[in-house]
């Protein structure tokens, strides 16, 4: 894939910001690995700054974890009274990350649907935050929205089961992705990805990524080409391909033993072999 228009040759007096800025608001007491790979995709993506929010225990884990990740601990996990502060905070980024490894209680829910409405930034909406959006996809009306649903999450948002199928699936992601008004990248062996117009396939990847996380650094990676202001239909795409080629390349060296945080290091190699 040629990676080109979305990483053009940076000029010398860039500085930080000019390729921005992802705020994550994911994890929590138990799913405390989601935001870090949220965030280091994303940085290894190009994008400038990343900040996760989310619960005391998680922020601290991110923080220790690698330098490069700013962290804003919440006391407990998202719940409504949390909204305005993170409102407030979005003002300063260029994209939202929100959804993964968030506890599945209805405060939360809640709270999740009250930051997508006030929030106007091109935004990936990924796991728990697909879920607490499933009955309500109307928020998502005049947005610029990357869904990255699984088979189970996509059925969740739509009462309607993928096969096994391209067809199937093509003509399903397709349809909803109108319905919606968002572009849907539907997880798989061949991933799907449509915005109701448009419509690819990505067949990058490894039977090894199975493990936990490969989603969430799907997910970063969306929000780092979102942040420099790419289509959502193209930033889908493009991010599929990557994650999926890092994959493929942290397999070969990896196989059964595969992490997903094992791809870090693949992500700038897959981006500058295809540019």
């Amino acid at each position: 894939m040629d990676l080109k228009k979305i990483y053009p040759e940076r000029n010398k007096w860039c500085h930080k910001g000019d390729f921005g800025y992802v705020l994550i608001v994911a994890g929590g007491r138990i799913y405390s690995g989601s935001p870090v790979f949220n965030a280091l995709a994303a940085l290894r993506a190009g994008a400038d700054l990343t900040m996760i929010v989310c619960r005391e225990r998680g922020a601290d884990i991110a923080a220790s974890f690698a330098p490069d990740i700013i962290a804003r601990p919440l006391d407990g996990d998202l719940a409504p009274k949390h909204v305005n502060k993170i409102v407030f905070l979005s003002k300063r980024f260029n994209s939202l990350i929100i959804g993964g490894g968030l506890a599945r209680e209805p405060k939360t829910y809640k709270a999740i649907k009250e930051i997508i409405k006030q929030i106007d930034l091109p935004m990936v909406i990924d796991a728990e935050a697909i879920r607490a959006i499933a009955e309500d996809t109307d928020i998502l009306k005049n947005k610029k929205v990357i869904l990255t649903p699984h088979i189970e999450e996509f059925r969740i948002l739509t009462k309607e089961t993928v096969k096994p199928d391209i067809d199937d699936r093509k003509a399903k992601v397709e349809k909803w992705a109108k319905e919606i008004g968002a572009t849907i990248l539907l997880k798989g062996n061949v991933d799907v990805i449509s915005d109701g117009k448009a419509l690819a396939l990505n067949e990058t990847g490894s039977p090894y990524m199975t493990k936990g996380g490969f989603g969430d650094t799907l997910a970063g990676i969306c929000g780092a080409l979102l942040a420099r202001g790419i289509d959502a239909f193209e930033a889908a795409e493009a991010a599929a391909f990557i994650n999926g080629k890092a994959g493929e390349i942290a397999a070969e060296k990896y196989g059964e033993g595969l992490l997903a945080s094992d791809i870090f290091e693949f992500i700038p190699k897959v981006i500058k072999e295809n540019i």
